[in-house]
This record gives C-alpha cells, structure tokens and sequence, in this order.
C-alpha cells in the first residue's frame, strides 16, 4: 500500500487568475495554529516559536509601515523636485527644487517663487525673464520636459512592469475580494510604479499620485508577506496584511492616518475583521510617523493642504454647500460616463496597440493648452493649496486682488469689492475647470501609473471657489439680506471662498469614487478644519445621492466590470426569484464530470483531466450511485499524481486511485494510489431548491470558490463563483460573457 506524503510540494496554492477559497485557507490556517500551540509545551524552541507566530502579523505591519513611509518620502520629493525642472533650474546645486534654492537666498521675500538663486530657462539662454523670447523658451521647455517625463514613464510600463499602469484600486479591490493576479503586487511593479508615478505626476498630465500609492503600500505588503510563512503560504491570511497595507497607502498619499483605515475599511477591503482594523490602523500610525519625519515638504505640517482659517460658518450657508454636492455628482457622473466610453473604445480600437503614442499625444496637447493659464501651468496641488487659503496679506495671487487696504496686520479681514484680478481670475478657472474635466477624461487609464484624487479634488475645489466668491460678493452688495441673519453687517469678511472649494472637492471626489464617511475625515485630516464637518457631510452625502441617481457605479467598480474581473459586491442586493437549478453547471440534460472513489485508475483522472476544463472534480461514490463523498481540486490532483509518478514506485497507469480511508479487496494488478489527503471531506453544498439569493449571500460571505448542488443527498451539479457572476449579470440585462476569469 502505497499513501501520498502530506506535503506534496504546491498543494493549498493556487493558479494565476483564480479565485482563492477563503474557507479552506482559514480552515488550514486554524489547524496550523492548533499544531503550533500543542507543541508549544514541548521545548522552548516550540514555544518561541509559538511566540514568534503570534507576534509575526504585528511585526509584518509594522515591517510595511516603515518602508511604506520610506517609499512615500521618496517619491514626494523626486515628483517635486522634477516638476520644478520643467520651470528652471537651481545653478548652485540642481538637486534643489525651486522652493529649497530658494531657501538658500537670504532674501527674506520673492515674488511667486522666483529668488535670484533660481534660473528660469529663459534666464539661462536669454538672460531675462520678461519679454516675447523668454515666453517663447519657456513654453518649450515646458513641453519638452514633459515629453521626456512621459515617454520615459510609459516606455519603463510597457517593458518592465505592464502591470504598473493605471491607479491600481480596482485591481487592488478585485485582489482583496479573493482573486489571484499574479506579479501585480511583485518587485518589478512596485519599483516601476514608484518611478513611474514621479515621472508622470512631473510630466504635468492631469493626474495625482494617491491612488498608485495605495498600489505601492500593498506591493510592500505583498513581498513582505513572504517573510512569513503563516501570510506568505495562505492566501487569505495574506489578504489580512494587503488590508493594513491599503490603508498605510492613503494614510502618506494624503497625512490622513485615520481616514486611510476608513478607506480601507469602507472601499477597499472586503472581509475585514477587527483584527485587521487594529492592525491597518497600527500600520497607517507608523508610515504616518515615518513620512512626518522624513517631512518631504519641508514645513511643519504633514497635512498637505492646511487651512488656517476657523470662521464659523453661516446657517444658511448650508443651502449653496449641498447645491455643490449636486454640482459635484453630476461632475462626478459625466466624468465617470465620458471616461467609461473613452476606456472602451481604446480597449475595442487599434489606438490600444499603441499605448506610448497615445500617452505622448496626450501630453503635448495638455501641456500646449496648459502653459499659457497660469492655473493649470502650476502644480496641482499647488493649485488646490492656492484655491483652499484664504486671501490675506501675503497674497500676490490675482485671485486675491480686493479692493482691499490692510492697516493693522492683525485686524480682521474686511469684506471688500473684488477688483479686476479676481475677474480675470474666475474666468481663467473657469477654462482650468473645462481643460483638466477633459484632459482627466483621456488620461485616466493611459499605460502610465495615474490617481484619480488630486484631479477630482481639483475640480471641485475650482468649482467651489468660483461659487464661494459669487456668494462673497452677495454678502458685499447686499449685507443686510435676511439669509446672512445679521453677520455681515459688522464690515468683517463673513464668507470664506476657500471653504467653499473644500467642500466642492470633497463633493466631486465623493461622487467619483462614492466614498462618505472615509471621505469626509480625509477631507477634514487633509486640511486641518474639523469646524467644517457638517458641510463637508451634507456636500458628500449630496453629491453621493445625485452620483447614485444617474449611475450605479463609482469609478472603481466600473473599471472592475469593464475589465471583467470576478468582483461579487457585498453592497449590491440580488432582487431575482430563480433558484439553484438554474443556475448551475451542468443544466439537466448534460452529464457531469465526476470522479468515483474507488474504480477510477491513474489514466482514467488523466483522460478525465485532459478532456475537461473544470477547476474541480466532485467525488461520488460510484457511477450509478451518485452519493457525494467529497471534492477535489484539479491542480491539487494534477500535482499528487506527478508527485506519485515520480516518488512513489510501482505507480503506473492501470493503478486504481483510491479516496477513501478502507482497505481495498488486494488484486494481482499494480499497487494503488491513496489520494484521501486532498479530497476535502466536507465541500459546502445547496440543494436545487435553495433561492439564488442564500447563494449568492453564501458567495458573498463566505468567500466560496464553489458550492455543490444536491437532491436527496445524490449530487446534481455545480455552481462556481463565474456561474453566480453571470447570472448577476444576466439578471441584470447585461452581457454575462463579460466576466472574464474563474
């Protein structure tokens, strides 16, 4: 008698684009556990290393904190520094960005960021910084950087790590929710994401480096795991860590420690114990701690846009706050509708084939419209930064042009009439608003790394600020109107324009991604203002009601159904009456393919396994007699009978393979084979009268790769998790061949 070894090298893993059994692998991690602890009494090398298994999940966040934060640093001033490269550069020494040469100067004031240590391009080969040459040089080394930055960015995609494009959520979403994407979170895509993320954020394209840091933190996430055989060998152990990591990623995107747990929890992860909250929020705690004191942005806040006003705001002004959650849904909604079609038709075309034109193109016209309007030549953070103050002293910006005359530096600000500046200056948002909404809906999902929040938080905040002058000016000419209940009387500035762009940024971010709650505590950790919660609230809550009205979708699970992942959404309810029978594989009439436990041999499984495609094979007790005994995993039989073939002798092809524990009756022919090791004994079944809905649920709930279909206790069918997508789909009146993979 011949028994398999209990560790067939591979069995318990899985293959690239499948669905992983949360069930199985919690099961196999319970029992690991079990082992280690009755041993722990043996020595006291067992009980350090029952010590070690318990403290190794701590140690693992704690390993992706640092270099989360480590990386995040990095990044922050690479980007910085090569976006100023486009403007000029620093003589003395060229590793310094604009803002540190500047530093370097003893002039204690210089107008817009230039300082006599800074060269602009046009200084060095014209010698001047006004003047028709020096635009004219300007401009084309403005174009001319970004070129470089962006053909650089998508050349090192396409070569090195075609899984680094884009922002990475929605694979990261699909990846959570139990699905293996090979490579996707390896070395080489996290090194080129990391790269590729400061040369397309410098190139100028419309596009923010928040999302692909979430990307980069569950990469670091990833490897490490490996460090750890309790995470790196059990797939859904190791979804415990990419959930911590996730919300380390958001929590040095944006020094918004709390709301990157939130994130985590609310739109990222799916199976999210409280184990894994504690530990997601340890992990943003540490890569908080660490980018603050790397401090990238050399100030003293690790918030990236502070706000230092703390004016109450007016009752009433909550009526224009959820007008601009209405505003920022039906943003949001075009955007999402406009970019949908545009993914589309890149994937359908023969524009698709040439992934490093397109991102060339795009380039060159954003950088050709983006120059001469000083609102989108800037940064955009630096944009939101400018749209979020408050008008005071020390602003230069045409924004800021009041009829205004400052006596005392510390008496309040006065309301006053906005001069011509700031005219032209809403104008000029009012363009940026049109340019970055288009170019946003072409960039977004080039082949170069690229995030979604700085972009939508930029057109929410010029559409807020645009709001909040106009409400300024009401307040102006006509104080005395019932709705300002008094408080503009006094002459002081009662409306503050950069509250309203918070709250409009908040708004279109919400709509675009339907976040609510993590939302709305990014917002307030992003800028410091906890007095503005309730508005910022009742804009998310808007523009959420108005996204949800025009569009199930949010912008991740649309590129999640566009790319056919196997996402089973927990928030969606299945409303249909149909039943198991109906659903599952194969339909009545078919046979199914099965295994019998005792009078199949060797080259029967391995007719059975080169005819069929299924990733499992039911095990019934005989042919006529179809009693269930058990399941099985095709790669798990694939693996046990090259190992017997190779390790065990007297294995042939007229060996009977044997899946139960009794002795069979000894024959003259060849030894069998014992596969009892990976049938799993106890598959979880329906019967064909269970409603698609408990299926579903059961799906859903307890991550389930498949589920057998039984009537009166003889098997039936099978309903895998593609089965229940298609049918979701069908259901749905869409097209159910879109769902791609296992």
């Amino acid at each position: 008698m011949t028994d398999t070894s209990d560790d067939i090298p591979g069995i318990g893993q899985y293959d690239d684009f499948h669905t992983i059994d949360w069930q199985r692998d919690i099961a196999r991690d319970r029992m690991r556990h079990r082992y280690i602890v009755k041993k722990r009494q043996d020595s006291f090398w067992d009980l350090l290393k029952g010590a070690h298994d318990a403290w190794s999940g701590w140690v693992c966040v704690l390993l992706v904190g640092l270099f989360t934060g480590c990386v995040a640093g990095v990044i922050d001033i690479g980007a910085s520094w090569m976006t100023d490269l486009k403007f000029g550069i620093c003589p003395q020494a060229f590793w310094l960005n604009r803002e540190q040469c500047c530093w370097s100067s003893n002039e204690t004031s210089f107008d817009s960021g230039n300082c006599s240590q800074w060269y602009a391009w046009s200084e060095i080969f014209t010698s001047s910084r006004e003047g028709f040459g020096a635009y004219v040089i300007s401009y084309f080394f403005y174009i001319m950087w970004a070129m470089l930055f962006a053909l650089l960015a998508a050349s090192l995609v396409r070569m090195f790590a075609p899984y680094a494009c884009g922002s990475g959520i929605p694979e990261i979403k699909t990846i959570l929710s139990g699905f293996i994407i090979r490579s996707y979170l390896g070395k080489w895509t996290l090194i080129i994401k990391s790269v590729g993320i400061m040369l397309s954020v410098s190139a100028g394209l419309s596009l923010g480096k928040e999302g692909p840091m979430v990307h980069i933190a569950s990469c670091i996430g990833n490897i490490l795991s490996y460090l750890f055989p309790k995470y790196g060998r059990n797939e859904a152990k190791k979804r415990e860590i990419l959930s911590a990591a996730a919300a380390a990623g958001v929590s040095v995107a944006f020094g918004a420690p709390i709301g990157g747990v939130l994130f985590s929890l609310e739109e990222v992860s799916y199976y999210f114990p409280l184990k894994t909250l504690w530990r997601s929020f340890f992990c943003a705690l540490i890569a908080a701690f660490i980018l603050r004191s790397i401090n990238p942005f050399g100030n003293e806040h690790s918030v990236l846009f502070y706000v230092e006003y703390n004016k109450p705001w007016i009752f009433f002004e909550l009526v224009p706050f959820i007008g601009l959650g209405i505003i920022g849904g039906f943003i949001a909604t075009f955007f999402i509708k406009a970019n949908l079609w545009w993914c589309r038709f890149r994937k359908y075309s023969k524009l698709g084939q040439y992934p490093v034109t397109e991102v060339l193109i795009v380039t060159f016209i954003t950088a050709v419209i983006a120059y001469p309007n000083p609102y989108t030549r800037m940064n955009t953070s630096e944009l939101i930064y400018l749209l979020f103050s408050q008008c005071g002293i020390s602003n230069q910006d045409p924004l800021c042009d009041y009829n205004r005359n400052f006596t005392d530096v510390n008496s309040a600000i006065e309301i006053a009439a906005a001069g011509p500046g700031v005219h032209k200056a809403v104008w000029l948002l009012i363009l940026a608003l049109a340019m970055k909404l288009v170019m946003t809906i072409f960039t977004f999902g080039m082949k170069v790394p690229c995030g979604l929040f700085i972009p939508s938080l930029a057109l929410g905040a010029i559409t807020g600020r645009v709001v909040g002058i106009g409400m300024e000016q009401l307040a102006y000419n006509y104080p005395k109107i019932w709705i300002f209940s008094g408080e503009c009387s006094t002459g002081d500035d009662c409306i503050t324009p950069g509250l309203y762009a918070m709250v409009g940024a908040a708004a279109v971010l919400g709509g675009v991604t339907r976040m609510t709650v993590s939302l709305v505590v990014i917002m307030f950790e992003l800028t410091g203002g906890v007095r503005y919660i309730v508005p910022l609230m009742a804009a998310a809550m808007a523009s959420k009601w108005v996204g949800d009205a025009l569009g199930r979708q949010g912008i991740y699970d649309a590129h999640i159904a566009l790319n056919g992942y196997p996402f089973l959404d927990s928030k969606d309810e299945f409303q249909h009456t149909t039943l198991a029978a109906d659903v599952m594989q194969p339909k009545r009439n078919e046979t199914l393919a099965v295994i019998t436990q005792d009078s199949m041999t060797v080259d029967d499984i391995e007719t059975l396994l080169k005819e069929t495609e299924h990733n499992g094979y039911p095990v019934v007790v005989s042919k006529e007699n179809q009693y269930l005994v058990g399941f099985v995993l095709r790669r798990d039989l694939n693996l046990a009978l090259a190992n017997a073939r190779r390790i065990i002798d007297g294995i042939t092809g007229q060996s009977l393979v044997i899946f139960t524990s009794a002795q069979p009756v000894q024959n003259l022919g060849p030894s069998p084979l014992k596969l009892k090791k990976i049938l799993d004994m106890a598959p979880i079944t329906v019967t064909d009268q269970t409603p698609m809905e408990t299926v579903v649920d059961m799906f859903r709930k307890l991550g389930l790769r498949q589920t057998l279909v039984t009537h009166n206790g003889r098997l039936l069918g099978v309903i895998t998790k593609k089965d229940v997508l298609r049918h979701v789909k069908q259901m749905d009146n869409e097209d159910p061949n879109t769902v791609l993979f296992n």
